[in-house]
């Protein structure tokens, strides 16, 4: 597509985004109150202006409810308390059929705000310039929800003008994706989420089709020493000298890891450290949080037999030294699925809107649909949104226009192909 000027910077994604930029959902922060408010808000007032119902829940699954909903043709509108205080947002137009239904799965929180941001573009200021959306959240994800957002009300007009759905397509806002990911857990248990329905998340993948994730595996590590005077050291058993030893061993073995077609290389990062007292006392305890992004074929099991062997070497090279530690994280590798009737689908509809194949790629981090695919073995799963990963939770984070107009185009006609069984 060709560029456009900012007087011509004008779609109904790329002003929904602006007003989404503005809320502030930071987490931890704000959280999502005032934009689950709005999404619902939102969602609410195109059900209405297409001339169809609202059925209103503040609790619903997904079961006999969607059963129900294909025999009294409401929408399906749903907000619901995934945390304290903090709400999931669902809705669903029926198909005559039962599935799979399309689901756009989009997170409504940011990163914290954050300092370093120009004085002419603050963080919840929405300003464009030059055909680019700064603020936060701009490409991580308010944009790619607004996409999906206005996807579901391209769909929900058709369907007030009398054309009839044959699959359903769904609509979900989820909280705490930024930390824990506890809303698209919460979904899961609720029956939001399957393993037979097509869900797709908008984060920024710089145009491609992202389908695989490297698994990403948290442990808290844990050096017990002997307190001692610095001038007697050997009357002590230092913790952070052994904690030296297990770090130095897993960066080796992670190092050594086979590296994968698709996913690339596993990786280790030790994000936060903590022990000692004073330089002149032998430290008797240190605690190491560690991250690790694992491809196949390193998995969850061979992790534990690396830090394993760390914890041997360490107590072994410090003598008097007990090490220990626990998972606090652990979400598995995702592999792409040639034969995804998503993928498929969604290739599909952004070939015919670009006129160019969307290349394949992996998603770096983890996201809402990667914990579907994990947690269910759910191989329609994957991202497709607008902005670059690059400049998500920088500042002066922000979107281009024609990011935004591509993917919203794209995600309407797959709604299109896929609702309408075209």
């Amino acid at each position: 597509m060709e560029m456009v000027n900012e007087a011509e910077t004008k779609s109904e994604a790329w002003e929904l985004a602006k007003e989404l930029v503005r809320i502030d959902s930071s987490d931890p922060g704000a959280y999502e109150k005032e934009i689950g408010k709005f999404v619902y808000g939102w969602l609410r007032g195109r059900i209405l202006e297409s001339g169809l119902e609202a059925d209103e829940r503040d609790e619903a699954g997904l079961g006999a409810e969607a059963a129900a909903d294909r025999k009294n043709g409401k929408i399906l509108l749903c907000r619901r308390e995934a945390l304290p205080g903090r709400f999931n947002v669902m809705a669903r137009i029926p198909g005559e059929k039962p599935g799979p239904a399309l689901t756009f799965i989009c997170h409504m929180d940011t990163v914290m705000l954050g300092d370093g941001w120009d004085e002419a573009r603050p963080a919840l200021g929405a300003v464009t310039e030059n055909g680019r959306l700064y603020g936060r959240g701009a490409c991580d994800m308010k944009s790619g929800l607004a996409c999906a957002l206005t996807a579901f009300s391209g769909i929900l007009k058709k369907v007030g003008q009398g054309a009839r759905p044959a699959r359903p397509l769904v609509f979900i806002g989820t909280v705490d994706e930024e930390d824990f990911m506890r809303g698209v857990e919460a979904a899961i248990r609720w029956g939001w989420a399957t393993k037979q329905d097509w869900y797709l998340d908008t984060e920024p993948t710089d145009g491609q089709i992202q389908v695989a994730h490297k698994g990403r595996l948290w442990f808290e590590l844990t050096m017990e020493g002997i307190t001692a005077h610095a001038s007697n050291p050997w009357k002590g058993a230092d913790a952070i000298a052994a904690m030296a030893e297990a770090v130095s061993l897993i960066r080796r073995r992670i190092k050594d890891c086979p590296a994968h077609h698709d996913l690339g290389i596993s990786t280790v990062t030790f994000g936060q450290i903590e022990g000692g007292y004073r330089p002149y006392v032998v430290p008797d305890r240190c605690r190491v949080w560690i991250d690790m992004r694992l491809v196949p074929p390193t998995d969850t099991a061979a992790a534990k037999r690396i830090m394993d062997e760390a914890v041997r070497t360490a107590q072994d090279e410090v003598p008097g030294v007990k090490g220990s530690y626990v998972v606090t994280g652990d979400r598995p590798y995702v592999e792409k699925d040639d034969q995804s009737p998503l993928l498929a689908a969604l290739r599909r509809a952004a070939l015919e809107v670009t006129g160019r194949e969307a290349e394949v790629g992996s998603f770096n981090g983890y996201t809402d649909t990667a914990v579907i695919a994990g947690t269910l073995g759910n191989h329609n799963c994957m991202s497709y949104g607008p902005g670059s990963l690059e400049l998500a939770h920088k500042p002066n984070e922000s979107v281009p226009f024609e990011d935004v107009r591509r993917c919203g185009w794209v995600l309407g006609r797959l709604a299109e192909d896929v609702v309408f069984g075209n």
